[in-house]
């Protein structure tokens, strides 16, 4: 039997995307000696997503399912709820009829601030993730307040998670007055793609990421980044979705914490 993952993006972009390959990978540790596997479907829209879920129920395709990229006034849970299917949310959301995984963002990007103010950063820029999702009004909230701590003025641009948006999101926010000195990017593969557009890092602009992976590693040079481990994240899921299947209330299960990953993407001030 299966349990459920829909993504509604591109399959190329999913497929560049470390992440989602990294969770199912930790999910599928915890599932698989329990005879469940992940079955991923990637879905052009939202309204395909809840198709999907409608048809699953109807079928009894999969046991449950794992919910990502939760937005404001979301209306997944409440389906899943009325189609009798099991699931297990990723992320925070006012949805108590289920147990979700947290993961905190709110904190991830309050160690950037406070990283960057080190290094005496003064003006901080950050390309976004999609705004109507949950998680990035979160990181947008703790970034403005750590940054008022500082009296840091922070620059923020909305991308989508694709290559594309990364390099117009860095040449928007260096366009700015005053320009920053340090970008935050949401994801890797933004911020991949914008150290490699041509601007000169850490000399003029110093790069920090929100979740590590491969390509921050590999790129030049290596890119800063606040991890959690996937992998690890992946289990937390697998192991909600095993005890929603066992009958047990719905709960709260944290995330991994995050990690400060310093590297040479991060210089001084200039």
């Amino acid at each position: 039997m299966h349990v459920g993952l829909v993504l509604t993006a591109g399959a190329a972009q999913v497929g560049v995307e470390p992440f989602f390959m990294e969770l199912i990978a930790g999910m599928e540790e915890v599932l698989l000696p329990h005879g469940l596997t992940v079955l991923l479907l990637v879905v052009p829209d939202a309204s395909a997503e809840l198709g999907t879920y409608r048809r699953w129920a109807a079928d009894h395709t999969v046991r449950a399912v794992v919910v990502v990229n939760l937005v404001h006034d979301d209306p997944r849970p409440s389906l899943l709820e009325k189609a009798g299917l099991p699931a297990v949310l990723a992320g925070r959301t006012e949805s108590p009829g289920f147990s979700r995984v947290v993961t905190d963002d709110a904190g991830a990007l309050t160690v950037a601030v406070d990283l960057l103010a080190e290094f005496g950063h003064r003006v901080i820029g950050r390309v976004t993730g999609p705004a109507g999702l949950v998680h990035t009004a979160d990181r947008t909230t703790a970034m403005l307040a750590a940054a008022a701590r500082h009296d840091i003025r922070v620059h923020l641009v909305e991308g989508d998670y694709s290559a594309e948006s990364g390099i117009r999101g860095i040449r928007e926010l260096l366009g700015t007055t005053p320009a920053p000195t340090a970008v935050v990017f949401d994801n890797d593969v933004m911020a991949v793609a914008a150290s490699r557009s041509g601007i000169d890092v850490p000399g003029r602009v110093s790069l920090i990421v929100h979740d590590d992976s491969p390509l921050c590693e590999l790129a030049e040079p290596p890119l800063a980044a606040l991890s959690i481990d996937v992998h690890d994240h992946g289990r937390v899921l697998g192991r909600a979705v095993l005890a929603t299947l066992d009958g047990e209330p719905p709960t709260d299960h944290p995330g991994p914490p995050v990690r400060v990953l310093r590297r040479a993407s991060i210089g001084w001030a200039r």
